[in-house]
C-alpha cells in the first residue's frame, strides 16, 4: 500500500467539513441544541439524518488508522507524548475559553423563552465566567442543568484521548488484531461483521445508556467508538480491505441510501407514537446498515479516486481542519444568535451563517499559524512541518 495515505487525508478533511456543516444545520432543526433559529423546523431533518448515524464513527475509524501509522514508527513512550501534547492543549483551551460563549448564549436564549425582557441584565447571567469555571452557575430548566466547565463539541477529542491511552496500554496485545480482523471481514463479513456489531450495540446498549457524551458513563458510544477506533487501527495497512471497499463503493452507497429511505418511511409512519419493540429493534438494524454502508462507500470512493490525488490545498486543509473544528461551534452559536435577532429572511440568514462560520474558522487558523505560542493550543505542530512530512496531520497523526 502507498506509504502516504492521501485518501485518508482527504477523507478526514471531508468528514470534518461535513461535521461543521451538520452543526450549522443543528441551528435550523427541532432537535435539542444550544441556540435555535426562529426558522427551526423539521424541514431539513431528513437530510441531516443522512449523515447523523455515521459522521463521528468515520472520524474515529480514521483516527485509529492514523494512530496505527504512528505506532508503527514510534515507541509507546514517544507516541504517548506526541498524542497527548497535540490533544490536551486544544481541549483545555476549548473548555476554558472557546466553549463558555456557547453556554452563555444557551442560558441567554433560555431566559428569552422564559419571557425575560433583558436576559443580559438578568442576575442569572451575573458573574457568568466566574460561575462557569467554578461550577456554580445553577443554570437549570425542565430539561436538566448545564454542567460546567464543559467541553461541548470537543467531547470527540476527550474520547480520542481516552481511546489513545487505552490503545497504547494494549499495544503488545493489539499486534495480533489485524490478522483477526482480516478473517472477520473476509467475504460477506465486509458488510456483515461491522453491521451486526453496530446493530447489536444499538439494540442492547443504546436503550440502557443512550448517548450522553459524558465520558464517565457513555457506555454505548464508548463501545461503538472504541471498537471503531480499534478497527481503523487494525485495517489501516490491510490493502485488501480498501481494495474491496473500492469495488463495493457503488453497491454500498446504494444500500446506504435505500436504508436511509426505509428509516425515513419508518419515522413518518410513527411520528410521535411508539412503535412495537420488535419493529424498533429491526429499524435500529436498518439505521446501522445505513451507517456502515455509508462509511464503506466513503472509504471506497476515497481509495479509488483520491489515494494518489495530491494538491497544495490538501496540505493547507489538513492543517486547518482541526483548528476549524475547535472554534466552529462557538462561531455558529454566537453568529447564529445575532443573525436570528436581525430577523433576516432565512434565505439570507443561512448563507450568512455558513459564511461567518467559514470566515471565523479561517481567521482562527491563520492567527494560530502566525502566532507561535498559540500553535500548540490550536492543535498545530509547534513548528511548521516541511512539505514532505505532512500526512494525517493534526490531532489524528500522520498517515505515512
Amino acid at each position: 500500500m502507498n506509504d502516504r495515505r492521501l485518501d485518508l487525508d482527504w477523507l478526514r478533511i471531508g468528514a470534518f467539513a461535513v461535521l461543521i456543516l451538520y452543526h450549522v444545520g443543528m441551528f435550523y432543526v427541532t432537535w435539542g441544541w444550544h441556540v435555535k433559529s426562529s426558522y427551526a423546523s423539521p424541514a431539513i431533518e431528513p437530510l441531516m439524518q443522512i449523515v447523523n448515524p455515521w459522521r463521528l464513527t468515520l472520524l474515529f475509524l480514521i483516527s485509529g488508522a492514523a494512530t496505527r501509522f504512528m505506532a508503527d514508527k514510534m515507541k509507546p513512550g514517544p507516541l504517548l507524548a506526541s498524542r497527548m501534547g497535540r490533544l490536551w492543549p486544544p481541549l483545555i483551551l476549548a473548555v476554558f475559553v472557546i466553549v463558555p460563549p456557547q453556554t452563555y448564549y444557551e442560558v441567554y436564549e433560555g431566559l428569552q423563552r422564559a419571557g425575560e425582557a433583558d436576559p443580559g441584565a438578568s442576575p442569572v447571567l451575573a458573574d457568568f465566567y466566574q460561575r462557569y469555571v467554578s461550577a456554580s452557575g445553577g443554570w437549570c430548566s425542565a430539561d436538566g442543568c448545564i454542567t460546567t466547565p464543559t467541553y461541548n463539541h470537543m467531547w470527540f477529542v476527550a474520547y480520542l484521548i481516552l481511546y489513545t491511552l487505552a490503545l497504547i496500554a494494549l499495544l503488545p496485545l493489539l499486534r495480533r488484531i489485524p490478522r483477526a480482523v482480516s478473517v472477520l471481514i473476509a467475504g460477506p463479513g465486509l458488510i456483515l461483521t461491522p453491521w451486526l456489531f453496530l446493530w447489536l450495540a444499538r439494540a442492547t446498549l443504546f436503550p440502557i445508556f443512550g448517548e450522553t457524551h459524558d465520558f464517565r458513563a457513555d457506555w454505548y458510544l464508548h463501545t461503538v467508538y472504541f471498537a471503531t477506533f480499534l478497527f481503523g487501527f487494525a485495517t489501516a495497512k490491510h490493502e485488501p480491505f480498501f481494495e474491496r471497499a473500492a469495488r463495493m463503493r457503488w453497491p454500498a452507497l446504494a444500500a446506504a441510501l435505500a436504508a436511509w429511505a426505509c428509516v425515513q418511511v419508518y419515522y413518518a409512519a410513527y411520528g410521535d407514537s411508539t412503535p412495537p419493540e420488535w419493529l424498533r429493534t429491526i429499524f435500529r438494524g436498518v439505521r446501522e446498515l445505513q451507517a456502515w454502508c455509508f462509511i464503506l462507500a466513503a472509504l471506497g470512493f476515497a481509495y479509488r479516486h483520491l489515494r494518489n490525488a495530491d494538491a497544495p490545498i490538501r496540505e493547507v486543509l489538513t492543517q486547518a481542519i482541526f483548528p476549524a473544528y475547535l472554534v466552529h461551534q462557538t462561531v455558529i452559536v454566537v453568529a447564529g444568535h445575532y443573525l436570528d435577532a436581525a430577523a433576516l429572511p432565512v434565505w439570507v440568514e443561512a448563507p450568512l451563517l455558513i459564511g461567518a462560520t467559514l470566515l471565523g474558522c479561517a481567521l482562527f487558523y491563520l492567527l494560530a499559524r502566525a502566532v507561535p505560542p498559540l500553535r500548540v493550543w490550536a492543535g498545530l505542530a509547534s513548528k511548521p512541518k516541511q512539505k514532505h512530512a505532512s500526512g494525517l496531520a493534526g490531532q489524528t497523526g500522520e498517515a505515512r
